[in-house]
């Protein structure tokens, strides 16, 4: 009998504007997931960009929800103002991060526009919240282009917050001497730190990065690199993680190696975030289409059984 669920708070890669709003799946054992709501939006987008992509999502210690994403549409953006240039969009991009909550995972506040960053950032993408227990706080990591190196490789940057209504000054949390890094999620395992990322270059995959304090410095976990050596670079991305009942890890990678719509995750496991030895496990796990850069929250059986039943009424944003 499973004491715990999973929630993948995640979007779709389509080239409509539907696509890149706030989907959920749900899980009861972290391998078979299912749609929320029909596989339809449970969270849109109305303020910025008007598209939203990256999420993350925290279940604080006084049992509140938070949601954060990139505020960036590709659907109307590519199109509109970042005239076909990935460059242009991570240069000019929004330096807010859009931000939800809910008390119950159904019932959501209107969106908040989070400012984050200022005229030296570029877009702030692919955000990521851990609690600080040492500092009882939470602290927001992202990637951004940056004017402190003339908007070259990105780094990832950070702010703290206690209520994720005051944040603290940006501040650089990691810099990758010979790439640009981005989609940073940390985890904490007996007291270390544990930091996936994707570089960009040198290699063209992910790595994964520790340290004994949750701003660093940080270390590269040489066994991880080991561990995908056969995980071809430049088509895996946006890793998340999850701590499975059994105590084991399971990381996702973002697999665009393919067709929009084919797109989504490949799942490796591990015994622990120290031993950094991770086996990839396709043939486990089974998704009812393309989950796109998301993070997991484990959730109780009776969140699970609301999730799963939950449809939204269309007119109610």
């Amino acid at each position: 009998m499973n004491m715990q669920a999973y929630l993948f708070v995640h979007f779709k890669e389509k080239r409509t504007p539907d696509g890149e709003q706030v989907y959920f799946g749900v899980s009861t054992d972290g391998f078979n997931w299912e749609k929320v709501n029909d596989g339809n939006p449970v969270l849109w987008s109305y303020y910025g960009d008007k598209g939203v992509r990256d999420f993350t999502i925290t279940r604080t210690k006084e049992g509140k929800f938070v949601i954060l994403a990139t505020d960036l549409s590709l659907s109307y953006g590519m199109l509109n103002q970042y005239n076909h240039s990935w460059g242009e969009a991570a240069r000019n991009g929004s330096k807010c991060l859009s931000l939800w909550e809910s008390e119950d995972l159904i019932h959501w506040s209107e969106q908040r526009m989070i400012k984050l960053g200022d005229e030296d950032f570029g877009c702030l993408w692919a955000p990521d919240i851990i609690y600080d227990n040492k500092q009882d706080d939470y602290v927001i990591h992202w990637s951004s282009a940056h004017a402190r190196n003339n908007y070259g490789f990105k780094g990832i940057f950070y702010s703290r917050t206690k209520d994720f209504k005051n944040f603290t000054k940006a501040q650089l949390l990691y810099q990758k001497e010979d790439s640009g890094v981005i989609d940073s999620a940390m985890y904490e395992e007996d007291g270390s730190y544990y930091m996936f990322l994707k570089s960009e270059q040198n290699p063209g995959k992910n790595i994964l990065m520790k340290s004994e304090d949750i701003t660093g410095p940080f270390k590269r976990v040489d066994t991880f690199d080991k561990s995908m050596e056969d995980v071809e670079a430049g088509l895996y991305e946006a890793p998340t993680a999850v701590k499975l009942e059994d105590g084991k890890w399971c990381l996702f990678l973002d697999f665009y190696g393919c067709s929009a719509e084919q797109q989504g995750y490949v799942p490796f496991i591990a015994n622990s975030l120290a031993s950094g030895q991770f086996v990839r496990s396709d043939k486990s796990f089974t998704f009812p289409y393309g989950f796109k850069h998301g993070t997991i929250l484990t959730i109780t059986m009776e969140e699970y059984e609301i999730l799963k039943s939950y449809q939204k009424i269309p007119s109610k944003y």
